[in-house]
């Protein structure tokens, strides 16, 4: 039966990307963090690696400019292209033209294929049905979803709360597992658990919301001499813990059956 999936984000060298996959880990994610930068012959180095040695590679471009993002796909060729700008009505992208890109990727690249982030709040008065409802709009032009943490702030909008203004992504912040895991039931593709996943809960969240793969990128970085994440950097020792608890609830039996993937 096949395991969990676990995906690592912020793995931007080639070195990186082959401990990392020893360890372990399943789709090794980098960042294309500017429109101006995208052509980095050591991210496209680390993507090749990937591929060379079976794992799967998923890239994130922080811009959605059309043209920018068909040069990123055409220039490093990963396996997955994620998409994680947020989607709402409190200064978002727009969901149409959300799925226009989608789409245009589809035609363009047929062999790549699209993460899409579906953003949820941390606590109970997440507004589900929107989230659902989100989730059912993209989910025919996506070929995966990854539920990560947004922070909304007290007016409502958003953005100005996220470490990246206009994307979702890496608050180290668990989102609503309920409502995450009412995702899982109803999609009719693969979801990723992100947000704050730690070697510490990547278990309990395996367990409440039975996932198809645990995503970890803040939780599993280097951290500075006051304790904050480090961008970039990852601690092997970190990783290695995430991927022996993620191993060991695959193997937990829950309810007579084990954790299952889509």
């Amino acid at each position: 039966m096949p395991g969990t999936i676990i995906q690592i984000y912020e793995i931007q060298t080639p070195d990186e990307a082959r401990d990392v996959i020893r360890l372990g880990v399943d789709h090794i994610g980098s960042v294309i963090t500017s429109c101006d930068d995208r052509y980095d012959p050591v991210v496209r180095e680390t993507v090749a690696v990937v591929r060379k040695m079976g794992a799967v590679s998923s890239l994130i471009p922080l811009y959605s400019n059309p043209q920018a993002v068909f040069d990123t796909l055409g220039y490093y060729r990963p396996h997955i292209v994620h998409f994680c700008d947020r989607l709402d009505d409190h200064g978002g992208s727009s969901v149409h033209a959300a799925l226009q890109l989608q789409a245009a990727v589809k035609r363009r690249f047929p062999d790549i294929h699209i993460m899409r982030s579906i953003p949820i709040g941390q606590t109970a008065d997440v507004n589900r049905e929107a989230v659902l409802a989100l989730a059912a709009r993209l989910e025919p032009l996506s070929d995966y979803f990854l539920t990560d943490t947004v922070i909304a702030g007290a007016s409502g909008a958003a953005d100005d709360e996220q470490p990246v203004a206009g994307f979702v992504g890496i608050t180290g912040l668990t989102c609503d597992w309920s409502v995450a895991a009412e995702l899982v039931a109803k999609s009719r593709i693969p979801v990723i658990l992100a947000g704050g996943i730690s070697p510490e809960n990547v278990a309990e969240g395996m367990l409440q919301v039975r996932p198809f793969g645990v995503d970890s990128c803040t939780c599993t970085n280097a951290v500075d001499e006051c304790g904050h994440p480090i961008r970039f950097k990852k601690d092997p020792a970190r990783i290695k813990a995430l991927v022996s608890e993620t191993r060991r609830t695959d193997g937990m039996a829950m309810d007579g059956n084990r954790i299952t993937t889509k």
